[in-house]
C-alpha cells in the first residue's frame, strides 16, 4: 500500500475529492502537484485549497515558458492536427505535468503518482504512459478506476457534502481544461452532438458574430520553424501565445466543435478554442509552402497523422515520436520569413507570405513571356508517365 503519494492536482472538482479519496482508502500522505501552464487560475488560492482538503504539500511550478518552448512549438513544427481538426491542446500538456510530477516524487521519495484522470478518457493512458517511460518502477492510482462514484454528479453531491468548494455545478456540469495553448469543453449538456453550445460557455474568445467589422491585419515572424515575433516586434514563447491569443481571440478564431475519436474506442464530443494555435498552424503551413522542397513537403504531411497520434495517444516519450520529431525538425532549418495574416470574423486568411529561403521562382511560375522553361519538354515527362497507363 502506498506510503506517499503525488497527485497531479488542479483544484478542479475530481482533484479535489481524490485528496480526501487517497488519504481515507490508502492511508497515505499526499503530495499535491500543481503546473501552471497558463491557464489563469488563482494557484496561490490552489495551493491553499489543496492543504486545505488534506494534502502535506503542495507544489505549484510556472511552466509556461517550457511548455511553449520544448512541447508546443515542437508540435507546432509538426503541423500536428489529429484527425484534421484537433489541434491537441489537452494532449500536449500531460507529458510535461507527468514529468514534473515524476520530479517531485523522486524528490519526496515517494512510492507512488497518482490523476484525476477517468477511466474512460484519454488523460489516464497519457498520464501513465508518460509516468512509466520516465520511472519504470513507480506505483500508480488512478481513483476513477477503483472508487464507487460513478458520475459526475455524484463528485459534486460528495463535494459539497464534505464542504470542498468546486467549480462545476448542475447549472454548468461540463468539464474543462484550459492552458495557454486551448480550453476545452466536454461532457454534461455538451454529450448531445446534435446541441449547440451556448454562448456564454467561451472564455477566451468572442464570437464571430460580434467581432470587429474591420479585418486585423497581422504578420509573424518565423526562425527555423518557431513564431519568433509579431508585427516586427521580437517576442518571447510566453509573450507571443499571449498577445497572439489576444489578438486572434478578439476576433472570433479559433473555435472548433468535434466529435472526436478517444485512444480507449470511445467517440466523444470536444469544443475548443485554440485561438493562437489556429493562427500560427496557417501560418507555419504557409511559410512552409515557399520554403520545403515539394517532396520533402509531401513527405511530412503523410507523417502529421501519424506524429498527431502520437501526441493524442500519449506517447510523447516513445522512441518512436522522438524519431520523429528529429526528422520534423530536420525539415525546418530554412522555414524563416514572415507570414501576413488577415484575422476577420472567425477567419484566418493567409494574405501574404515570404522568405529568404524561398524557393518560390516568379519566372518559372508566371503565365507571362518567360525564358527559363521550354514547354515542350512537359510532352516527354507526360508520355513517360503515362507509359504503364497505356499497357492493359
Amino acid at each position: 500500500m502506498a506510503k506517499k503519494v503525488v497527485l497531479a492536482y488542479s483544484g478542479g472538482l475530481d482533484t479535489s475529492i481524490v485528496i480526501k479519496w487517497l488519504i481515507e482508502t490508502y492511508n497515505a500522505e499526499v503530495i499535491a502537484f500543481c503546473a501552471d501552464l497558463g491557464q489563469g487560475d488563482d494557484l496561490d488560492g490552489v495551493r491553499e485549497k489543496a492543504i486545505k482538503t488534506g494534502a502535506s504539500k503542495a507544489y505549484v511550478e510556472d511552466l509556461r515558458e517550457e511548455f511553449v518552448r520544448d512541447y508546443i512549438f515542437p508540435m507546432l513544427r509538426a503541423n500536428a492536427i489529429y484527425e484534421g481538426t484537433y489541434l491537441l491542446g489537452t494532449s500536449i500538456a500531460r507529458p510535461l505535468i507527468a514529468k514534473k510530477q515524476i520530479d517531485v516524487a523522486v524528490k519526496e521519495n515517494a512510492d507512488a503518482v497518482s490523476h484525476g484522470a477517468t477511466g474512460k478518457g484519454n488523460d489516464q493512458v497519457r498520464f501513465e504512459l508518460s509516468y512509466y517511460a520516465l520511472k519504470p518502477d513507480i506505483s500508480v492510482i488512478a481513483p476513477w478506476r477503483e472508487w464507487s462514484f460513478n458520475s459526475r454528479q455524484s463528485l459534486i453531491d460528495y463535494a459539497q457534502k464534505h464542504g470542498i468548494p468546486v467549480t462545476a455545478t448542475k447549472e454548468k456540469p461540463y468539464s474543462t481544461d484550459r492552458n495557454i495553448f486551448h480550453i476545452s469543453y466536454e461532457g454534461g449538456i455538451l454529450e448531445d452532438p446534435w446541441a449547440e453550445p451556448t454562448a456564454d460557455m467561451f472564455t477566451m474568445m468572442t464570437s464571430p458574430e460580434k467581432a470587429p467589422d474591420t479585418p486585423l491585419y497581422i504578420e509573424i515572424d518565423y526562425k527555423e520553424g518557431n513564431p519568433v515575433g509579431i508585427d516586427g516586434k521580437a517576442l518571447g514563447p510566453v509573450a507571443l501565445f499571449e498577445k497572439l491569443n489576444a489578438l486572434a481571440g478578439a476576433n472570433g478564431v479559433g473555435r472548433i466543435d468535434i466529435v472526436e475519436n478517444r485512444y480507449v474506442g470511445i467517440k466523444s464530443r470536444g469544443v475548443y478554442e485554440t485561438p493562437a494555435g489556429t493562427v500560427l498552424h496557417a501560418a507555419h503551413r504557409a511559410l512552409e509552402s515557399i520554403t520545403l522542397d515539394r517532396e520533402v513537403f509531401h513527405l511530412k504531411d503523410s507523417l502529421i497523422q501519424k506524429y498527431a497520434e502520437m501526441v493524442y495517444y500519449g506517447y510523447w516519450f516513445a522512441p518512436e515520436r522522438e524519431a520523429l520529431q528529429a526528422f520534423m525538425d530536420g525539415t525546418q532549418k530554412n522555414v524563416t520569413g514572415t507570414v501576413r495574416l488577415k484575422l476577420y470574423k472567425g477567419n484566418c486568411i493567409i494574405a501574404g507570405r515570404r522568405s529568404p529561403h524561398s524557393l518560390y521562382n516568379p519566372e518559372l511560375a508566371t503565365f507571362e513571356a518567360e525564358k527559363v522553361y521550354n514547354q515542350k519538354d512537359a510532352e516527354g515527362f507526360i508520355k513517360l508517365n503515362a507509359l504503364r497507363l497505356k499497357v492493359k
